[in-house]
């Protein structure tokens, strides 16, 4: 096996690469992945979550959508320049179906069960889903029908445009997926950690008020991380599994406070005192959480994120905290109308109150995604992952993920894939039968509303 540090060489070696080629980039596209569930933390909001789908070649639409009479799809094709798209441009064949090259689908009028009433929207989304493998992540319960995500928000929205403004945000989810966003970081079942029955559970993995004036605002309760690109949202996700590194080496919540302050159009920066990981309100430890978000062109951000200092407290007699430092660098990367790529490298490094290495990991993940129409997209996903501390012995993962995004409607997504995992040293205990490799089909259907 390669060095750890020359790993971590390796991995900046790669981050480097990808900032130099991405500022060269002339494409004007704006970002898009998956939906519109507007779910992400600040990082993330304006920068890597839009609905599948441009409009146009240009970064804005330059004119409203005209239909074609002729066009054998029967849909709007996009216009660019007041020049409307041909029969050939829509991508159309005899029989319809999804619009290729850049033009819109008739996904239909979105609806809300609940919509939003004095300046408070309520919300969620169901995502049921199947898996014929297990991987030690959220994916866990293979050749089952499941419920992952039954989830409900209330949210009132700031609005500093017009000075101070105070809002908050609740969020309760059922399924699957629930005991691995509880406050599982903690040992006493303290806040939700005990909400189980089962395969299925149920947690509050953001309680908290917000308040801001101008450019500053600062949540104040239990809120999801900014650290890394995926996150625990079903409909904030390009694939149906996760990677290794978002699982197993970042925090999932925080209980503290965080500030975020805008530097103008092209930087945000934050920071903030959180008790730990993944913990309720509740002393589990003292950590900070912080960094930046730059826009370095139109069509390249990077992203910084951090957190050190003690990250548990481990109850009852803190003899086993954990303590050390974690980033996440993300570059997100338009480089065409349809392509986007985005590369994220991890690192963490903790040590237990004796001064014993406990986690000692590096993930690298590579995401291309190539946009078709407002339906369909296409993605890949590589991960290497350096597991030490994690399993229970020393080795690299690999995972290669292919999958789509599926819209038949604004309101639903289908999120079909096919995984590819491997191991690079003693498999025992990870892969199902400790297999040193694996191949896993997986299917999900989010819900929104």
């Amino acid at each position: 096996m390669m060095s750890k540090r020359s790993k971590l060489l390796l991995v900046l070696g790669g981050i480097a690469a990808a900032t130099w080629g991405s500022v060269g980039v002339t494409a004007t596209a704006q970002d898009a992945l998956v939906s519109e569930a507007a779910y992400q933390q600040p990082v993330q909001d304006a920068n890597q979550i839009q609905q599948v789908g441009f409009c146009g070649s240009g970064s804005e639409c330059d004119a409203a959508p005209v239909y074609e009479t002729d066009c054998g799809c029967g849909g709007p094709c996009d216009c660019d320049m007041g020049d409307c798209c041909s029969d050939e441009s829509c991508g159309c064949d005899d029989a319809g179906g999804f619009l290729l090259d850049g033009c819109q689908c008739d996904l239909g009028e979105p609806f809300s069960l609940f919509g939003e009433a004095n300046g408070i929207s309520v919300g969620g989304w169901a995502q049921l889903g199947y898996h014929t493998k297990a991987v030690p992540l959220f994916n866990s319960l293979p050749d089952k029908y499941q419920l992952h995500q039954a989830w409900l928000y209330a949210e009132k929205a700031i609005d500093t445009s017009s000075g101070f403004d105070i809002g908050g945000r609740i969020d309760y989810v059922y399924g699957t997926d629930a005991q691995d966003t509880q406050a599982f970081g903690i040992s006493n079942d303290h806040w939700d950690n005990s909400w189980d029955h089962g395969s299925y559970g149920h947690a509050l993995p953001q309680v908290y008020a917000e308040a801001g004036y101008g450019d500053l605002s600062v949540k104040v309760g239990h809120f999801f991380t900014i650290i890394g690109w995926e996150v625990v949202a079903a409909p904030d996700n390009f694939f149906y599994s996760h990677a290794y590194t978002m699982y197993n080496s970042e925090p999932f919540t925080h209980t503290g406070a965080l500030f975020t302050y805008n530097l103008g159009d092209d930087v945000t920066a934050y920071g903030g005192y959180t008790m730990g990981w993944d913990s309720g309100f509740e002393d589990n430890g003292d950590s900070f959480l912080g960094g930046a978000s730059v826009a370095l062109t139109d069509n390249y951000t990077l992203t910084y994120a951090a957190t050190g200092g003690r990250f548990s407290k481990a109850f009852p007699d803190g003899g086993d905290s954990e303590r050390g430092y974690m980033h996440s660098i993300v570059s997100d990367v338009t480089i065409t109308d349809k392509i986007q790529y985005i590369g994220q490298s991890d690192y963490l490094r903790t040590k237990d109150a004796a001064g014993n290495v406990l986690r000692d990991t590096i993930g690298m993940n590579n995401y291309l995604i190539y946009t078709m129409s407002d339906c369909l997209a296409l993605g890949t996903r590589f991960e290497w992952y350096d597991s030490a501390g994690v399993f229970d012995n020393e080795v690299d993962m690999y995972a290669l993920t292919l999958g789509a995004n599926i819209k038949p409607h604004a309101n639903v997504l289908v999120r079909p894939e096919v995984r590819w995992d491997w191991v690079d040293g003693n498999p025992a205990n990870i892969l199902e039968n400790n297999s040193d490799e694996q191949t896993t089909f997986g299917i999900d259907t989010i819900f929104m509303f």
